[in-house]
């Protein structure tokens, strides 16, 4: 793939992964029951992504930043979960709350890895 492919790829991986949190979360909810309130801190992962886009004008250096961010804002979500007991839901387990959000951690990781692979060392950004 060419650097411009991989860019778009990415742009469109990223995207499509934030899209499909978000329309989960309205629909069926990722963590607990339909409407749970815990499930608004996903909008936090959203929102450190579309943020950190901003900051880096979306060049790669900094999208594979704001991503490799979202992942670990996902992984901490995780990590507060378990704390607070969620998975003591009858709907939730701890296989289905790692899963679920492991798969978006990986789309997140995967984003990053593609923006990192065409970002220049030549031209990084400021």
């Amino acid at each position: 793939m060419t650097d411009k492919t991989t860019y778009r790829f990415a742009i469109g991986l990223s995207i499509a992964a934030s899209l499909f949190l978000l329309m989960l979360i309205g629909a069926v909810g990722v963590i607990g029951v339909e409407g749970d309130r815990f499930d608004l801190v996903y909008f936090g992962v959203v929102g450190i992504g579309v943020l950190g886009a901003l900051i880096a004008r979306f060049r790669p250096h900094g999208m594979a930043k704001a991503l490799l961010a979202m992942a670990a804002a996902q992984a901490l979500v995780v990590v507060v979960a378990l704390i607070v007991g969620k998975q003591d839901s009858p709907v939730s387990s701890v296989t289905e709350i790692v899963g679920l959000n492991g798969f978006f951690i990986a789309l997140f990781v995967g984003a990053a890895w593609a923006f990192r692979s065409v970002a220049h060392p030549d031209y990084p950004d400021p």
